[in-house]
């Protein structure tokens, strides 16, 4: 048995460790909607030789920092550190990982942690229509369900039921530990297998071993991704087309427009669309959306395009936010920069651009040694292996007008399009 890692050594005296499991809201019951979320929240509630408090007290103490995030996807536990710290941050999160024991009493208390985050969440209607436009899109497959869950979805869960998730989903071979900081490769290795065999017990004796995974240094293997492709997997779920408006008590209309989108295994289409969901309305204030809507017409304070791919599929979305007579002049707006974006290439000027500013973006935000520990992880667990970044550069850069645009057709057309606006 093996568990999968990476170790980057950087000269710093901080290091950035993570544990990313491949387990998330998708992998739980219908019935216990929001167990993925509560097992990461309980993870931090004692294990078999530590109580809540002490397990805050390991690296807070020596003023590191210890956190965790739940997607539909995965679950991730990280740690900030001094490099001196790293041996204790890697124990704790095998630890947290393999011998939690999530104690009934403090499963009561953290329940009512999670409901009133619901709560708080319902009544920031900015956020909460994502999780909504999913569930509509999404109907009827696994990817539907709420990353929290609901008081429903949640209140028959038990101490016996987390445990069960955590020996189904948390197992040595759906894990990956990554690192950045000032250590080499063979004492990583030494950390991660004495943790690990330290708190995780195979019941046929088996010794785990960590695998070292370097970056790949040929050019991009795209066989899976275009077996993937060819397959058709990268559009699994394309559920109906719908148009849901609701009324709600906000002074201001909140909308997304969407549809699903290619997976991780979709090859050059993937990179295209994040291109494009970048012109279209990235975080740059020069974008086509809030350049129209925003700077011309001043019909909204914020509107962005996302673009999130899955194993299997994805999805794109547009969010704006307006007074709630302007929707129909923001839809119409909006409609029409989809439409010129379809319809009509971009110049050799406007990609040069386009591409200077997207990779601009990227480089910066990986010049993050806590963005690169993470990033290691999420690429050994969706491509088991680790591109380094002048690949993805590669691939941007070799984007043509002509394969923007078709990708812009294949996923933008109005007919493909849905709505929901709260007003």
């Amino acid at each position: 048995m093996k568990i999968r890692s990476a170790c980057k050594r950087v000269v710093s005296p901080v290091a950035y460790c993570a544990l990313s499991i491949k387990a998330g809201t998708r992998d739980e019951a219908p019935e216990y909607n929001g167990l993925a979320h509560l097992t990461e929240h309980m993870l931090f509630k004692g294990t078999e030789k530590r109580s809540s408090r002490s397990i805050n007290n390991v690296l807070e103490k020596e003023g590191g920092e210890l956190n965790a995030y739940t997607t539909k996807e995965e679950i991730v536990l990280c740690s900030t550190v001094l490099n001196e710290d790293l041996p204790k941050a890697v124990d704790l999160l095998a630890e947290l990982a393999f011998t939690s024991t999530f104690p009934q009493k403090e499963l009561e208390k953290e329940l009512d942690v999670i409901y009133d985050e619901i709560i708080s969440y319902k009544d920031s209607p900015a956020e909460s229509i994502y999780d909504h436009f999913e569930t509509l899109l999404f109907k009827g497959h696994p990817l539907e369900k709420a990353i929290l869950g609901t008081k429903r979805s949640l209140k028959h869960v038990t101490s016996s039921v987390l445990k069960d998730f955590l020996s189904q989903n948390f197992t040595p071979d759906n894990m990956f530990f990554t690192v950045v900081g000032n250590i080499g490769e063979e004492k990583f290795r030494h950390l991660v297998e004495k943790s690990t065999n330290k708190y995780f017990k195979d019941p046929s004796g088996e010794v785990v071993k960590a695998e070292i995974c370097h970056e790949v240094e040929k050019d991009m293997d795209m066989e899976r991704e275009n077996l993937e492709l060819e397959k058709g997997k990268y559009l699994a779920v394309q559920g109906e087309r719908f148009t849901t408006e609701l009324s709600k008590r906000n002074h201001q209309a909140h909308c997304i427009i969407g549809c699903t989108a290619y997976s991780y295994y979709s090859g050059w289409k993937r990179i295209a669309l994040a291109l494009l969901t970048n012109i279209l309305g990235g975080p740059a204030s020069g974008s086509r959306l809030n350049m129209v809507l925003r700077e011309k017409h001043a019909l909204v304070y914020n509107i962005e395009a996302t673009y999130t791919p899955y194993s299997d599929t994805g999805i794109f979305s547009i969010y704006f936010g307006c007074d709630k007579s302007l929707v129909s002049k923001c839809m119409e707006l909006t409609y029409r920069e989809l439409e010129k974006i379809v319809e009509t290439p971009l110049s050799e000027r406007e990609l040069k651009n386009a591409k200077k500013q997207f990779l601009g973006q990227l480089f910066i935000s990986q010049d993050n040694a806590e963005a690169q520990s993470l990033a290691m992880g999420k690429s050994l667990m969706v491509y088991d292996k680790i591109y380094p970044f002048g690949q993805t550069r590669k691939q941007i850069e070799d984007i043509t007008a002509e394969q923007l645009q078709e990708v812009a057709k294949e996923i933008l057309a109005k007919e493909r399009l849905s709505e929901l606006i709260y007003r």
